[in-house]
């Protein structure tokens, strides 16, 4: 009896020591969760509450947020032209001619942006599908998703949105897994947005950090997933993302790095296209090839974790030769990493 007594102490101590240490464990993730949702924004609180809100009430705590947001700009406006007002009624002390103050242009994608009032705004939430193809219409060379290599489709999906297919558009999890990624290492290593939100924000918004604009990011990427399928999604996702050097869509980035039509692309080639939208100023091979290859590594590594490739043919597509078209229409690079 003594040692069935001792065998079940022991076991209870084991019991009980890694229930703390998993309390332990939950307790340094809330805490950094708790951390980094207060270093990213002035409303955490509001931020949990929409994680573990339904459909409906994400919709409503949106529409809320923007519905103040565009209160407090009316406001703005008011006071400043009340302002204007005043420094129009008041004479000038001297009379010297006041030299006007140089104004920065706006760039095309802030013109774009700041001339879409909140009325516009909503109007394309309701109007989406409408709104999309007015952005997409007048892409050269658009390329349906079928003429699109599964090796492409699969490494975008593996290295840029992981739970593309099970998410609605907004993913908190990929959201909480990122922030633990990123306070653990100090530093961003790894982004929370989906391909959906990306999509939103190439067609429709501009790279302001805001919490404003982050909810109507969110908003738009909630409503491109009730209308469109996801394959829809990817496939304008692919004709419409930067893959740096000059060169937008699948088909122009196909073409200029390699001199050929996106159903032709080798897996190994279609791996290093995947890498080249998270940063294609710095991937692009014609910048710097050696990052290049290195972000390919990592899209390769990615799509073998998401079980979309075998350890065998991620070797060979390690290996296999990078034909870069040069410059000179007919002059090609071949790059070769050992």
């Amino acid at each position: 009896m003594d040692r069935e007594q001792q065998t079940s102490n022991r076991t209870f101590r084991v019991i009980m020591r890694l229930m703390i240490l998993l309390a332990a464990l939950a307790g340094v993730f809330c805490a950094s969760f708790l951390v980094t949702l207060t270093i990213k924004t002035d409303r955490p609180m509001e931020v949990i509450k929409y994680m573990f809100a339904t459909d409906e009430e994400r919709q409503k705590i949106l529409l809320t947020r923007l519905e103040e947001q565009e209160r407090l700009e009316r406001q703005k406006r008011a006071e400043l032209e009340e302002q204007d007002r005043q420094s129009k009624t008041e004479e000038p002390e001297d009379d010297h001619e006041q030299e006007e103050p140089t104004v920065e242009e706006p760039t095309e994608e802030d013109q774009r942006y700041s001339g879409a009032g909140w009325a516009d705004k909503l109007e394309r939430l309701k109007s989406i599908k409408s709104a999309v193809a007015d952005r997409i219409k007048d892409r050269e060379h658009y390329v349906p998703l079928e003429e699109i290599p599964r090796s492409l489709k699969q490494a975008i999906v593996a290295v840029e949105d992981s739970r593309f297919y099970s998410h609605r558009g907004f993913d908190p999890e990929g959201i909480a897994r990122a922030t633990v990624v990123n306070v653990e290492a100090g530093q961003i290593e790894e982004g929370a947005s989906t391909i959906t939100q990306q999509l939103v924000k190439n067609l429709f918004l501009t790279q302001e950090q805001s919490f404003t604009r982050k909810i109507e990011e969110i908003l738009l990427a909630i409503n491109l997933e009730r209308n469109f399928s996801k394959d829809e999604i990817l496939e304008i996702y692919l004709n419409t993302i930067y893959f740096g050097s000059n060169f937008y869509g699948v088909y122009e980035a196909a073409e200029g790095y390699f001199g050929k039509e996106p159903r032709d692309l080798t897996l190994a080639e279609s791996a290093m296209l995947a890498g080249l939208p998270q940063a294609p100023s710095l991937y692009s091979p014609y910048v710097d090839f050696l990052a290049a290859k290195n972000r390919q590594l990592i899209v390769i590594n990615a799509m073998v974790k998401a079980n979309v490739l075998t350890h065998r043919e991620a070797e060979r597509a390690r290996n296999d030769l990078i034909i870069l078209v040069g410059e000179d229409e007919n002059e090609f690079e071949e790059r070769s990493y050992d």
